[in-house]
């Protein structure tokens, strides 16, 4: 785990960042721990999600962004607490590449969840030399349990 940076000289921005693997293995052994996927409704559907249901669990799925303007959810902080994610829990907030989760667990921590993670390789990871994600480092590209619609 990497420690996340001090913004502005205050408390810590979020948690830390995570692998993909170090996120699963929280997961598995936290049963309070949280997968927050960030993506739009698109990438859900056609690039695939984090599949959970080998250690019990379910990833939510609340967007950063709202998709197609990519403004940002005014609400999204709201939409976690509507979820009956608690302040207490462990949260571990995924995305494409690790920007709109570091983004997500920066607001979370602003917001007085203490615990918010950034798993900082993302779903897919940085594109390779044929500009493909999935290959090099992310949840995908370790092998870990995902499906597609």
């Amino acid at each position: 785990m990497r420690a996340a940076s001090n913004e502005g000289g205050g408390g810590p921005a979020y948690a830390g960042d995570l692998s993909s693997q170090e996120a699963w293995r929280m997961l598995a052994e936290d049963a309070r721990a949280v997968l927050i996927d960030v993506r739009t409704r698109p990438e859900w559907m056609f690039v695939g999600v984090p599949d959970l249901s080998t250690i019990g669990k379910r990833a939510a799925f609340l967007s950063w962004q709202s998709f197609p303007t990519m403004e940002v959810a005014a609400d999204f902080v709201q939409s976690m607490e509507k979820s009956g994610i608690g302040h207490d829990q462990t949260i571990l907030f995924l995305c494409r590449s690790g920007a709109r989760s570091r983004s997500a667990a920066i607001a979370a921590t602003k917001a007085g969840y203490a615990r918010a993670f950034n798993i900082g390789d993302g779903f897919e990871g940085p594109p390779d030399s044929e500009r493909h994600r999935g290959r090099i480092t992310g949840w995908k590209a370790a092998g870990l349990p995902w499906t597609q619609e």
